[in-house]
């Protein structure tokens, strides 16, 4: 079994690829194969970002492994201007949507219930296959709440200093 712990950036050559949804991308523990069909077994730290397509990652005996993101069934999202479409990111990230931004259009994986809620908005929702990489979020370090004294958890926003005049 090829055993993986580190992440490297892109490389110019690497050894092996694994070919992974984003779903599989997003987990720090995963037991996966290799192109080749060599089994793999992801032990990454924990409350990372995802890996994106094109990252690499290094193996135990110093093998290069490529990230290749897989396509899959996405919504893909346009409007016919600019407000309907930040109206549309408003309401898909009100529901927590992982989401990813293009140049005038946004994707979601597929989901039959947010469509209909985008057809409501009056905005354009196609499927397309293509890889998802979706925005990682502005504060970093995964999705979770914090609560006073949970050390673990317990950090200040990086991009705004709520209560400190500057």
């Amino acid at each position: 079994m090829l055993v993986i712990h580190h992440r490297r950036p892109p490389q110019p050559h690497w050894d092996e690829e694994l070919y992974l949804t984003f779903e599989a991308r997003s987990k720090s523990r995963l037991r996966t194969f290799t192109a080749r069909g060599e089994e793999v077994g992801l032990f990454l730290e924990r409350g990372q970002s995802p890996l994106a397509d094109g990252e690499c990652l290094e193996a135990q005996d110093g093998r290069i492994v490529r990230i290749c993101a897989l396509p899959e069934t996405l919504l893909h999202i346009t409007c016919g201007s600019p407000v309907e479409l930040t109206r549309a990111a408003y309401h898909l990230g009100n529901r927590h949507v992982a989401l990813q931004v293009g140049g005038g259009w946004l994707r979601i994986l597929e989901d039959h219930v947010l469509k209909a809620m985008l057809d409501q908005l009056g905005a354009r929702a196609e499927l397309v296959e293509a890889p998802f990489q979706p925005e990682h979020g502005a504060y970093g370090g995964g999705h979770h709440h914090s609560h006073h004294g949970d050390t673990d958890f317990n950090y200040g926003p990086r991009l705004h200093h709520f209560g400190v005049r500057l």
